[in-house]
């Protein structure tokens, strides 16, 4: 794709921490599927610091894949700051944010978008429990208790009603991305509760999507470890939130 492009329909935000196994077959996948669909799309990998070789399998992509672009984040930050860094670089009118490991297939893609681009919402969250969504692999009890405990024990207490705030599929009009990854501070695990409590509070529209979806059996997340840190971080927004750290005199605010 030519740098004179100065923006494109679609945005493809992977982030990516010693994902160098994982990420060829991923780009792969997405680029045949949308260089099908009629439109213009980049697809943005975001390395986060990776001590493998991520960035160079990357890089090797790029001689087969014109629309694929390399964002590095040094040092180490986490998915959070990856994500937001991803989102604020990208230049689609959709952006989309997904798992390195394509837990998602692509052709669940327009599904996805369809809340967006049918201007019922200006968020669309890819959902593992809303009506619809489907998995042919049943998921580790270990995961499902993680992210059953997750929502109950602190989402609902910053977005009520979202059934699925951690999956790692969402959507947002490029209004919504630069608006709200503009604002945001967490770099880990919780930014998505943070992302969709400013949200709620500056008045995007957010609607859930059943997708299909499959667990990988390489998933890091450390149940223990890692509800820990999305406590730690909840408990930071909430803080953040009555502090008015996010400037909440800015327009658009509800």
């Amino acid at each position: 794709m030519s740098s004179l492009v100065s923006f494109v329909d679609l945005s493809i935000i992977v982030p990516a921490y010693n994902e160098e196994r994982r990420l060829p077959p991923t780009l792969d996948r997405l680029h045949a599927f949308l260089a099908a669909q009629p439109l213009r799309y980049e697809i943005i990998v975001v390395d986060d610091g990776s001590r493998d070789n991520t960035c160079g399998v990357v890089e090797q992509s790029m001689d087969r894949i014109a629309n694929l672009r390399l964002v590095r984040q040094v040092p180490n930050r986490g998915k959070g700051a990856a994500v937001r860094m991803g989102m604020l670089a990208a230049r689609g009118q959709i952006r989309v944010m997904c798992d390195a490991d394509c837990s998602m297939p692509p052709e669940e893609l327009p599904r996805l978008l369809a809340p967006i681009t049918a201007c019922r919402a200006e968020i669309a969250i890819g959902s593992r429990y809303a009506e619809g969504a489907r998995t042919d692999v049943k998921q580790p009890f270990y995961r499902v208790l993680w992210s059953r405990l997750a929502n109950k024990v602190i989402q609902r207490s910053l977005v009520p009603g979202v059934r699925d705030t951690q999956c790692g599929f969402k959507a947002f009009t490029a209004e919504a991305a630069r608006d709200l990854f503009g604002l945001a501070k967490i770099d880990g695990w919780a930014f998505d509760l943070e992302i969709l409590a400013l949200a709620r509070r500056r008045g995007f529209a957010i609607e859930e999507v059943g997708v299909e979806w499959k667990d990988d059996p390489g998933s890091r997340i450390n149940p223990l470890r890692d509800m820990w840190k999305v406590i730690r971080e909840a408990m930071t927004i909430r803080r953040n939130l009555r502090k008015g750290v996010y400037n909440t005199s800015l327009p658009g605010v509800v």
